[in-house]
Formats: C-alpha cells, sequence, structure tokens
C-alpha cells in the first residue's frame, strides 16, 4: 500500500512539475485565496483558483494539453480555428466539466454536452464565479468583401470574477465602446495583432479607457509589444506585463 500511494505521489507531482516547466505563470492574491494564470499560447490560457480549473480557448497547436490539468470550466471566445479545438476541449474534459461558449460555437460542436451558451450581456454563477459576456468584435479591419473579420454578436469576452480580483479577457476585438466603458477591471488581456484585432495603438487606447492594474497584451503573433510600452510609459496606474504568446 505504501508503495502504491508514494508511486501516486510521484506521478501527481511529475504531472504539476511537466506542466509547469513549460508554461509561464503569474500569481495574485486575492480575498478567497491564490489566483494561478498560466501562459499557454496565443490566446489559450488557463486559470487555478479555489481547487478549480479553468481553460480559456483551449487549443491542441497552442500547448500540450495531455500534460496540463483538467479542466473543471472551458470558455470559449468564438468559433475561428485558433479558439475552437474540439480535440482540446475532449482533452481536457472530465465527467462533470461546463463548457461556455456562443450561440456559432455550438452551432459548431453540437456534439459536446454540458454546454452552457452566452450572448453578449449574459451573466451567470458557476463554480462560485461570476462571469458576464462581453461583445467582442472589429469595428475597422475588414476582409476584402467588405464583412469584419469578426462580426458583433458572434464573439465573446469575458469577466470572472475571481473573489475580489476582476479579470477580463477581451476575445478577438477592437477597441468598441463597450470595451472602453468597462469598469473595476483589475486584469485585462487584450488582443494585438493585425488585420484581424487590434493595433498597439488601439490596445492603449481601451486600456487608458478603463485602466485596468495589470495589462497582458496577447493573442499578439509578431506585434512589437515595446510599441505599446511605449505608448503606456505615462500611464504610471497601468502595469503592462509581456508574455511569450
Amino acid at each position: 500500500m505504501k508503495k502504491i500511494m508514494l508511486l501516486a505521489f510521484t506521478l501527481i507531482t511529475y504531472s504539476i512539475m511537466s506542466f509547469a516547466q513549460d508554461l509561464q505563470t503569474d500569481t495574485f492574491r486575492t480575498s478567497q485565496g491564490d489566483l494561478c494564470i498560466h501562459f499557454v499560447k496565443h490566446a489559450s490560457i488557463f486559470f487555478e483558483f479555489k481547487g478549480k480549473v479553468i481553460h480559456i480557448d483551449p487549443v491542441s497547436r497552442m500547448g500540450d494539453y495531455g500534460n496540463y490539468p483538467d479542466a473543471d470550466l472551458i470558455l470559449v471566445t468564438h468559433h475561428h480555428g485558433d479558439h475552437l479545438d474540439l480535440n482540446a476541449i475532449n482533452e481536457l474534459k472530465k465527467e462533470n466539466t461546463k463548457i461556455i461558449l456562443t450561440h456559432k460555437c455550438h452551432e459548431m460542436s453540437e456534439s459536446l454536452s454540458d454546454v452552457i451558451i452566452m450572448k453578449n450581456g449574459d451573466e451567470l454563477n458557476i463554480n462560485q464565479l461570476e462571469i458576464e459576456a462581453v461583445p467582442a468584435y472589429n469595428i475597422k479591419h475588414k476582409r476584402e468583401n467588405g464583412n469584419p473579420f469578426h462580426s458583433k454578436g458572434e464573439g465573446n469576452g469575458y469577466i470572472i470574477n475571481f473573489g475580489d480580483i476582476k479579470v477580463f479577457i477581451a476575445g478577438d476585438t477592437e477597441n468598441i465602446p463597450e470595451i472602453k466603458a468597462l469598469k473595476d477591471i483589475d486584469i485585462a488581456f487584450l488582443p494585438m495583432n493585425l488585420p484581424y484585432t487590434m493595433t498597439p495603438k488601439m490596445v492603449a487606447d481601451a486600456a487608458e479607457s478603463f485602466q485596468p492594474k495589470v495589462l497582458y497584451p496577447y493573442h499578439y503573433s509578431d506585434t512589437d509589444t515595446s510599441e505599446l510600452i511605449e505608448l503606456l510609459k505615462e500611464e504610471k496606474d497601468i502595469e503592462v506585463r509581456i508574455k511569450k504568446m
């Protein structure tokens, strides 16, 4: 029995170490314990909070999801292939995993169970987390046929309350009025790559409007992050953190 317990402990320890070694992680103290943010790649991140694991836009080509902890909750911002990946979702799912996504995502993933569809403006409480769906869309950047890369109403950003810390994950969007009007955001993830989302100037404009305490540009591909840092250098109340995304 002792050998079995020792083996189990060793396997658990190895698993934790293996996924920790290839991830960048930041930890924030909240009123209900530590919030750990793990940065995978592109738009894929996950949170650990109060013993729960919350994955955002898990995509297999962005990370080794076989080595990451299974999800208690998965949130998908929209239906594009660098955000919605059924293989990654199925890799992370366990018996009681809940999946939050958009109507368009649901149309493309009808095989998934325990799905909750959120529309722009919807709010819910799940796994003791308050979550709000925020619009995510393009105004300026469009395809050759004139359609925006992301149409209004099809995608979500999400505000998640972790204790007294409010985190905003924007999804694929520009600096739209609904984002600029946000209040009391502690940590924000804003996308920054052309032609699909924002320029550094757009990210700076959005951040200056709603004043997050910590700003992570993400989904930034080859964009020069130093430009954003320069644009926000006078904003002493906004800490810009750059991760390899």
